[in-house]
């Protein structure tokens, strides 16, 4: 799988996308690249730190595109860039709904 053309989309790559790959080729990995990725993050400027949210952002939506090609993949895929976007930012722009009380 390209990840790095996803993270990409039609800008140039940041060199912070190679830790985020390495996350999403080895899941065992994650926990250990955690925070060496939110530290990295807090060095960018505004703007880059903005393209590195919506290339988080495409990744979901590749999760969520491809999920029935292979569930597993997707969810994993999926919640990597989840947690970095809620770690690094505080929330998530594709929040889920919170189901409403009865």
């Amino acid at each position: 799988m390209d990840y790095m053309r996803i993270l990409c989309g039609k800008s140039e790559p940041l060199a912070l996308y190679e830790p985020v790959i390495a996350c999403l080729e080895q899941p065992q990995a994650f926990p250990d690249l955690l925070e060496p990725i939110y530290r990295d993050a807090m060095k960018l400027d505004d703007e880059t730190l903005d393209r590195f949210r919506f290339a988080l952002l495409r990744l979901q939506l590749y999760a969520d595109v491809h999920r029935n090609e292979d569930m597993e993949k997707a969810m994993h895929i999926r919640y990597v860039a989840q947690v970095l976007e809620k770690v690094i930012f505080g929330t998530l722009v594709m929040e889920p709904p919170e189901p409403e009380a009865s």
